[in-house]
């Protein structure tokens, strides 16, 4: 499919600028030329192909489906980490969605279930990983993914931690049964899918053009299985140093990917690639600086504490599977 692709880049950087194909800057802008045009390609198709999947679970049903199921505690859990693959979500969108949910009475573990699995899980993601790395590594993403969400969601609603909500949340009381959910029709759905597409991609397009240069860059400088040593499965530290270096860094899944494409390259073992990418997803700090209006500092730490420890467990677990 994206044969074309390639050979547009090596016209470009071995013909119109005449660098030499063996050098490392050749080498360098021919993976960030061919890299940037296949992947955009990609998000267009997967972006707009979702969206108009996800049209069909707006939020409000989220919310409606998981209150039904709230007297079902462990099968809240796995609808609620299911639903959070499908359903639109955004750091933005993190607390009206925490505060909707508290409100309808779901449990709050359910709803913890729900907010790691969104952003954790995406769907973006998971279409680029089967992309550029099939099948296999696209099915132990979202597998680690739903499994994390269900078990932090089931711990932490164990642990009784109701009382460290900020207690305003408990006062909001939202009136939605007599509202009337409008159905779009399909050229609706189509175009607004499209809209959102586009709108999408203008927010991320820097993020993910930052994470193909430094692609680019570890593609010409840094040769084939340089960092197996230091970051290869053998390395007890290396999971552990991957969480704890995504955590802080804020980007989105597809800006993320061409990274993990050239970690894994230059040696890095595939657990600690995801572990990496899923740090910087679930627990960036833009979605923490705004769950802190919901939570109060000690919940906060529990919740990043429980999903970085689910986080690094699945690193190293999947390092072991993963030959």
């Amino acid at each position: 499919m994206f044969t074309w692709t390639q050979n547009l880049a090596d016209w470009l950087i071995y013909s119109v600028f005449n660098i030499a194909k063996d050098s490392k800057l050749g080498s360098a802008l021919n993976f960030f030329v061919y890299d940037t045009i296949k992947i955009f390609i990609l998000l267009f198709l997967i972006i707009y192909a979702i969206t108009f999947i996800r049209s069909f679970f707006p939020p409000e049903k989220t919310r409606k489906i998981l209150a039904n199921k709230k007297g079902h505690t462990f099968l809240a859990h796995i609808l609620a980490a299911l639903l959070g693959i499908v359903t639109p979500f955004c750091s933005c969108s993190a607390v009206p969605l925490f505060i909707g949910f508290v409100e309808a009475g779901i449990p709050l573990g359910v709803t913890f279930s729900y907010l790691v699995a969104a952003p954790m899980v995406n769907e973006v993601a998971l279409g680029l990983l089967y992309s550029l790395f099939g099948l296999k590594i696209a099915l132990i993403y979202i597998a680690s993914g739903e499994i994390i969400a269900i078990i932090s969601g089931l711990i932490l609603g164990k642990l009784g931690l109701e009382k460290y909500v900020e207690g305003y949340v408990y006062e909001i009381e939202i009136d939605n049964d007599g509202l009337e959910i409008p159905i779009p029709t399909l050229n609706e759905r189509l175009r607004d899918a499209w809209v959102f597409t586009l709108d999408l991609i203008k927010k991320i397009w820097i993020y993910v053009v930052i994470g193909i240069a430094i692609g680019g860059f570890m593609h010409g400088w840094i040769p084939k299985d340089a960092l197996a040593k230091y970051a290869g499965k053998n390395n007890p530290f290396a999971v552990l140093v991957a969480v704890l270096f995504g955590i802080p860094l804020y980007s989105n899944a597809a800006g993320v990917i061409p990274l993990v494409s050239e970690l894994t390259r230059a040696g890095v073992a595939m657990g600690t690639a995801l572990a990496f990418m899923m740090a910087v997803t679930a627990l960036s700090i833009p979605e923490m600086i705004l769950l802190r209006k919901v939570l109060k500092p000690k919940l906060l730490v529990i919740f990043v504490t429980i999903v970085g420890c689910g986080i690094i467990f699945t690193g190293y677990m999947f390092n072991f599977i993963i030959s």
